[in-house]
């Protein structure tokens, strides 16, 4: 397995880009959290074409070509120490063929973000880089809470990670250890069979979605089946699935954990013997903590359930 690179840590009055790789954004959605950055002590630096908008079947922050330029720029500038995205959203794909980690890979930094940033830090991973799977500046609907902020902060200043949850009922026992990938899941979903795909052998999967329909899910399951993914991995972790479904008698459309999806996903798995953990607090939802794709994780699933991250 390639060694891993994780960034270094930040010191006070850091820059830390802000940009928009996937969907469009107003001013208004992202001043709590640039104010946030500059109360933590670091310099938040805006991408060129942070709040640009093109529609082309979708309101993306900016042509494709506009939002390559933005995502190279905060890759590759020396003077940037960080690199958050602004929000998920759809467009993340259109930028993997084209970003540049020239400058990038004798200075790395950390990239963070979620939902669509997926593709983004698939990437970086294939090229031996750790990055944040966390919070947007942009908070969903749901909000954001504080130690959703906190914990990537902390990572920013060199901390690890360590989770201690209580059991669920689906969860299945065991212990393992190995590298952390994964994200959302349809994008874990659409980038099967390409050169962008995770790895997924001996690695512990993270999944986690948002408005999707049952059937669909258990389609993206079963494509992940039919990879021979679940023959591959050590272990799974799952977080929210939220907005599930649009079938009457089975939504739960209020339910950050939809019960029905997660029943749908032990279905599937129940053969496998690996350790399961349903209900981790990283998705879109409230309680969005964060995890480190690309990290070193060993994952107790017993009465309780433990997760510790190691960077090196």
């Amino acid at each position: 397995m390639k060694r891993i690179i994780f960034p270094k840590s930040l010191r006070t009055g850091d820059k830390i880009a802000v940009i928009s790789p996937a969907g469009a954004v107003e001013p208004s959605q992202l001043e709590k959290g640039i104010e946030m950055i500059r109360n933590k002590g670091y310099e938040p630096v805006l991408g060129e074409h942070l709040y640009s908008n093109f529609s082309n079947g979708y309101h993306y922050a900016g042509t494709e070509k506009e939002r390559i330029k933005d995502i190279n720029w905060a890759l590759n500038d020396n003077e940037i120490s960080a690199v958050w995205a602004s929000r998920g959203g759809y467009g993340c794909q259109h930028l993997l063929q084209n970003i540049d980690l020239k400058k990038f890979h004798k200075d790395p930094k950390w990239y963070i973000g979620y939902s669509d940033n997926t593709v983004i830090q698939s990437y970086l991973l294939k090229h031996g880089f750790a990055s944040i799977h966390g919070q947007t500046i942009k908070t969903s609907s749901f909000g954001a809470t504080e130690e959703s902020y906190d914990l990537i902060f902390d990572l920013l200043n060199g901390k690890s990670l360590e989770y201690d949850l209580k059991s669920h009922d689906l969860n299945k026992m065991g212990i393992c250890e190995g590298q952390l990938v994964g994200g959302n899941l349809a994008l874990i979903y659409a980038l099967l069979g390409t050169d962008y795909s995770f790895k997924f052998k001996n690695r512990i999967l993270f999944i986690e979605d948002i408005g999707e329909n049952f059937y669909a899910l258990d389609r993206m399951i079963m494509s992940l089946e039919l990879a021979g993914v679940f023959r591959k991995i050590k272990g799974l972790i799952i977080g929210g699935m939220t907005n599930m479904g649009n079938e009457k008698e089975n939504a739960h459309y209020e339910d950050s954990f939809d019960e029905f999806a997660y029943k749908l996903i032990s279905d599937r798995i129940s053969k496998y013997d690996f350790p399961v953990v349903f209900g981790f607090p990283n998705g879109h939802i409230k309680d969005n903590r964060p995890l480190i794709i690309g990290g070193n994780v060993k994952l107790e699933v017993e009465d309780k359930v433990k997760i510790e991250f190691e960077i090196k």
